[in-house]
């Protein structure tokens, strides 16, 4: 069992009334970590922590900042094993799924790492001669990051890794579900030498969790605010930010699309749907949700997706011995049971999985599933998938985009010309042509449109997000004044 404090301004703090909470793990059971329950009073110790840091930290020269986020990258990765074995027991997902979401935030700190010296402005032409005008990136200041559960690390650095690169201070809200595991984040920069204030990381029970952001947002020094997580919760973000001007970076919810064209490499196809939809028990905001298939291929294509979905092994992580581990709690079954059996009683057919227990659902594919059906439109966020079928582009296209969400989306056709066609047509911020929905590198422009965020995490993106753009002149020879 893990005992998590607070991290503020440098040192390990207990609540400032003593409180802690329990997250148990989702397959045994028994306590994974107890955890400091932060108070709105440690909420604003941290902000005045980062605040305080931030002179230093935002005059420190590039190299010295990528030196530290360099170091840390290969702290990160020296840990693997550690960081990977709290992310199983407090998440119920599989070691596998821990070490790829360390390689990948040791990745994102080292772009992050990177970035220190693209943090550019731009000599801008004046129409006042002897003038020198120019756009300069300054660090924005305290910068709230909010990161979710279903990969922690990955998500959890990525809050953080960019904003300190381009010289700001983090507060980091860790998920009430894997506080050990963000506040893993935490050790590792401070041992790689960050500054004390300069990363503070809050763990809260659920019951504080409004509150504590609340404040959290109000808090004047926080100038920018990144959250990735549900649409819902992102909402009221949002809310929260527009009501005091604070600039918000949202990665939300999805329901992400893979269109299978008439022309398209079946077998390859399958393959990234079954990466797609049933990766981290299809626990990832980009998950494949939606197969739009070609009636022309889909008898063909769904029989060998079904057979290689019925194939997939699926356990106890602990056991190490599946690729698919549990869900993040016997809600999520509930949830996944009342959407398919919404679809069979409108007509969907279940070819391959449909039973859960406990924390565990086995991979499922249902046939003929209609935009009338719920688990058309709602987000599964389980190793749930529905195949609609279509006849030609068009159809395939409205279907696609018939979605309040617009994350990730894929297009598998071997006319490539064609694909990049169809896919330019779909409103979402990625698109991959011939390839899954799920996909990340540190250097892309991540980020959604409609009902899946605002904004951009990712390589030049991030720093857009959190900088300032500052107008700044020096006159050379003497104005002319009017009066």
């Amino acid at each position: 069992m893990y005992e998590v404090q607070l991290l503020i301004d440098g040192a390990d703090r207990p609540a400032r009334d003593g409180a802690k909470f329990t997250r148990d793990n989702p397959v045994s059971g028994k306590a994974a970590s107890v955890a400091a329950d932060a108070t709105v009073e440690d909420a604003l110790l941290a902000v005045d922590a980062a605040a305080r840091a931030l002179p230093g930290w935002s005059q420190l020269g590039p190299s010295a900042r990528r030196a530290l986020l360099q170091s840390a990258a290969r702290l990160l990765r020296e840990r693997a094993p550690q960081v990977a074995e709290c992310i199983v027991a407090e998440t119920g997902e599989t070691m596998g799924w821990g070490m790829f979401n360390v390689h990948l935030a040791a990745g994102m700190l080292e772009e992050a790492a990177a970035l220190t010296t693209q943090v550019a402005g731009e000599v801008i032409p004046s129409d006042h001669p002897g003038t020198l005008a120019m756009g300069v990136r300054k660090p924005a200041g305290v910068v709230l990051g909010m990161a979710p559960w279903n990969a922690p690390i990955i998500l959890g650095v990525r809050a953080v890794a960019t904003p300190l690169a381009c010289g700001n201070t983090v507060v980091l809200k860790a998920s009430e579900t894997c506080p050990a595991t963000h506040r893993m984040i935490g050790e590792v920069l401070t041992e790689a030498g960050l500054p004390p204030g300069v990363l503070n990381v809050l763990t809260h029970s659920a019951a504080r969790a409004p509150e504590l952001v609340a404040a959290l947002i109000a808090a004047p020094a926080v100038r920018r605010v990144n959250f990735t997580g549900s649409t819902r919760v992102g909402r009221i973000v949002g809310e929260l930010c527009g009501r005091h001007l604070k600039p918000a970076v949202l990665e939300l919810g999805g329901k992400a699309p893979m269109v299978v064209l008439d022309d398209a490499d079946l077998p390859r196809a399958v393959d990234a749907a079954i990466f797609g939809c049933f990766m981290n028990q299809g626990q990832i905001c980009m998950s494949t949700e939606r197969l739009i298939v070609d009636e022309s291929v889909a008898d063909a294509f769904v029989e060998a997706f079904a057979a290689r979905a019925s194939a997939l092994r699926w356990g106890a992580p602990a056991e190490g011995h599946a690729p698919l581990g549990a869900v993040v709690d016997r809600a999520t079954v509930e949830r996944l049971k009342v959407l398919v059996d919404d679809a069979v009683a409108r007509g969907a057919r279940l070819v391959a999985g449909g039973t859960g227990d406990g924390v565990f659902f086995a991979p499922t594919v249902l046939d003929h599933v209609t935009p009338e059906m719920k688990l058309f439109r709602e987000e599964s966020f389980g190793p749930v998938v529905g195949v609609t079928r279509v006849r030609g582009v068009d159809e395939a296209v409205r279907l696609a985009n018939d979605t309040e969400y617009g994350l990730s989306a894929a297009v598998f056709g071997r006319d490539v010309e064609r694909a990049l066609q169809v896919a330019d047509r779909i409103d979402a911020g990625m698109v991959h042509v011939n390839s899954p929905t799920v996909q990340d590198e540190p250097q892309m422009p991540f980020g959604g449109t409609k009902a899946s965020g605002l904004g951009r995490f990712g390589g030049r993106a991030g720093i857009h997000e959190f900088t300032e753009l500052r107008w700044v002149s020096v006159a050379t020879a003497p104005r002319h004044y009017p009066f």
